[in-house]
């Protein structure tokens, strides 16, 4: 049975929300930053790239959103959008598998937890995946791993740097060890990337965690994170019943991991765009 189908009907917009709302609700959102809590103007929030006005929480962008934020004028050419799972081990939880990949395309209105974006940033033709956490908490599965590995093949050929930004609770257990495959898959394409020594700059948002930490998303030629992203592979609690220790204050955030040498930079959204200009310019033009 193939892990993945190509699959070229369109699908239709994200559903809307049953509940009725008043005219009034949603214009405010409140800070999710426990420790803050503000009350802020959704289009304030929208205008500062939904990062907390007081605080400076970063808020969790969707996969378009996160393309259209560093695209030039926000515009991209999508790749690759035909490409859909299937339901190789006919797994069941709660809930059989084909049925939640059937919600998470009607919630998020794509085939899979990634997209891949072909653009400009400053003017310099790049490719972008942005993983999109609405869908089954962003994890990594084979149409996941089909995707990147092909991008990669991609800025191989036409000689273009890539980004990946992972925002992701890791493997996707329902996929089984075809998830945990995709690790490798990635990883050798990765090798080759750099064997043909094209840019990778890898952005690592909240969540990062599981099998895309310890994989692709640390294997940047640039590891930079956004402040206060969760990043790690297994779970805080999960480490202290296993060493049966408490760990650090801010165990796990991008700051512990930049303080510890995990990570090459934590930069604030708001700065990021910029920031990545002059990492690409740095690596020089596009050969």
């Amino acid at each position: 049975m193939a892990w993945f189908k190509r699959q070229t009907d369109k699908l239709g917009e994200v559903a809307p929300p049953e509940e009725r709302t008043v005219k009034t609700e949603g214009i405010f959102v409140k800070c999710e930053n426990e420790d803050c809590g503000a009350t802020i103007y959704r289009k304030d929030l929208k205008a500062n790239l939904h990062v907390c006005t007081t605080c400076g929480y970063h808020f969790r962008l969707s996969a378009r959103e996160r393309l259209q934020m560093l695209f030039d004028d926000g515009r991209y050419e999508e790749r690759d959008t035909d490409i859909a799972p299937t339901d190789p081990l006919e797994f069941v939880d709660k809930t059989p598998y084909h049925e939640r990949l059937r919600k998470a395309q009607r919630e998020t209105g794509l085939r899979d937890a990634l997209i891949t974006g072909e653009g400009a940033l400053d003017g310099r033709e790049i490719v972008i995946c942005a993983m999109e956490f609405k869908f089954i908490g962003g994890s990594m599965g084979s149409v996941v791993g089909e995707k990147i590995t092909l991008a990669i093949e991609y800025c191989i050929k036409q000689k273009l740097p890539l980004i990946i930004v992972s925002c992701s609770g890791g493997a996707r257990m329902q996929e089984g060890a075809i998830s945990l495959m995709q690790m490798a898959k990635i990883s050798a394409a990765l090798a080759r990337l750099d064997d043909a020594k094209l840019p990778y700059i890898s952005l690592l948002t909240n969540p990062t965690t599981g099998g895309v930490t310890a994989s692709y998303a640390m294997l940047g030629d640039f590891n930079v994170a956004e402040p206060g992203a969760i990043i790690g592979f297994a779970g805080a609690r999960v480490i202290e019943q296993t060493i049966r220790q408490k760990l650090p204050k801010g165990f796990q955030r991008s700051e512990f991991l930049l303080e510890h040498g995990m990570l090459d930079a934590v930069v604030d959204r708001r700065q990021l765009r910029d920031f990545l200009i002059n990492v690409l310019n740095f690596t020089g033009p596009n050969k």
